[in-house]
């Protein structure tokens, strides 16, 4: 599945995760582009957390790898189904030193059905 990982607090960067079910555990490939250079120019912590983008957990339920110039590549401890059941979202922040800054932030679960019954606009 792809979630749409979504600007904030007017970073410049958005772009995608891919989820892909690896046995019990779930691969996430984050994707992100920015408007400038330097806004990527240095890791920033990314995870999964409870939640929404609008309200998430600020506690990590899952570390992935630090986005470096727009890429990282985790595999999780957790099944892919239970991430889409649940309320959780990808959050990626500002750098180590600034991580109360989100700079893009997508809903993984199911929390918020499409109104149509449809698959929500994720892609499988």
């Amino acid at each position: 599945m792809t979630v749409s990982l979504g600007q904030q607090n007017g970073s410049g960067e958005s772009g995608s995760a891919t989820l892909t079910k690896v046995g019990d555990r779930t691969k996430v490939v984050i994707n992100l582009q920015s408007s400038s250079a330097t806004a990527i120019s240095q890791p920033q912590p990314a995870h999964i957390h409870k939640g929404s983008c609008a309200k998430l957990d600020p506690t990590p339920q899952y570390a992935l790898t630090n986005v470096r110039v727009g890429k990282s590549t985790t595999t999780v401890n957790v099944k892919l189904d239970d991430l889409r059941k649940g309320s959780y979202v990808i959050n990626v922040h500002k750098s180590m030193a600034d991580l109360k800054t989100y700079v893009a932030c997508g809903d993984i679960g199911s929390a918020k059905p499409s109104p149509s019954g449809g698959s929500g606009g994720y892609k499988y």
